[in-house]
């Protein structure tokens, strides 16, 4: 399948990253390529990329943008950003420090309309909302297990769903007479809870599944521990970007930043960018974007 992702804030994320001819930047979440092509432009060849993805698709489809803009300055390597330090061993010297960091923490549309993956409530697929094979729990697992109390709490708290409580008990009653497996058994409970309307702005199933997908990938703690790696990665006067999409994950960057201010950080940002009324009317994902940037003092 192609790889279709269209990157978010990519002249604002630039403008923060600052790169000039020579310099080291990494690109914590590949996707689409969008950021690691402008940056590998930019750099020059005397520059490197590092950049860093769990979906095997995302890299072979990077593999092949790379050669027909005959880019040969970026390093792809298949890897959780988790494991930040260990993927930038594996192609730098150890010890060296970077000129930036950027992270892109939404889901591509490419992974959204994947027909193999659980992502989207859409179609009747495997319950399987993985980046990777190093989930250390299926989706599938977590709605068949978890008792009422958790699956109420990531829901609301993933999820931000306000019908958590009825959604995870209707979840547990229906469980007990057959097993939940694909999206179309989980998506036809939540609508017995929340009916679809042709007219509502999104699926009664997008927070549920948001939240699923969170807790299967224990997305936020793996992003406060890329961060803190990140953070050593970093010369003086590097700049580190996140771009967020969900409340939990902006709370947690905007959390690290405060906490360095002055000390490790001088914060780009005083309040999160979010994309323009042109951004939002040409890629309506971008619409719940917010940047944050800082700079290593």
């Amino acid at each position: 399948m192609i790889y279709s992702h269209v990157p978010v804030m990519l002249s604002e994320i630039i403008t923060f990253l600052n790169p000039k001819e020579g310099g080291k930047f990494i690109d914590c979440t590949l996707g689409g390529a969008g950021y690691t092509t402008a940056l590998a432009t930019l750099v020059g060849s005397k520059g490197k990329i590092l950049a860093i993805d769990l979906d095997d698709i995302a890299l072979e489809n990077a593999e092949k943008l790379l050669k027909e803009k005959k880019l040969d300055n970026v390093s792809l390597i298949r890897s959780n950003f988790k494991n930040l330090n260990e993927a930038a061993s594996s192609v730098f010297p150890e010890g060296t420090l970077f000129d930036g960091i950027v992270f892109d923490l939404g889901l591509s549309s490419a992974q959204l309309a994947d027909e193999s993956r659980g992502f989207s409530f859409r179609g009747d697929r495997a319950l399987d909302m993985s980046f990777g094979v190093e989930a250390e729990l299926s989706t599938e697992e977590i709605v068949n297990s978890y008792s009422l109390i958790e699956l109420t709490q990531i829901f609301r708290e993933y999820g931000e769903e306000k019908q958590a409580y009825k959604i995870a008990k209707k979840i547990v009653e229906s469980r007990k007479k057959k097993r939940i497996k694909t999206t179309s058994d989980l998506t036809s409970i939540i609508e017995e809870i929340i009916p679809f309307r042709a007219w509502s702005k999104i699926h009664p199933a997008t927070k549920v599944f948001q939240a699923l997908r969170m807790e299967t990938n224990r997305e936020l703690a793996v992003l406060e521990e890329a961060l803190n790696k990140a953070e050593k990665m970093l010369k003086t006067g590097g700049r580190l970007v996140v771009v967020s999409f969900h409340s939990g994950e902006d709370r947690i960057v905007k959390n690290f930043l405060k906490e360095r201010k002055g000390k490790s950080f001088n914060i780009l940002t005083k309040k999160p960018l979010i994309p323009s009324d042109l951004e939002i009317g040409s890629n309506r994902r971008s619409r719940s974007a917010k940047l944050r940037a800082a700079e290593k003092i």
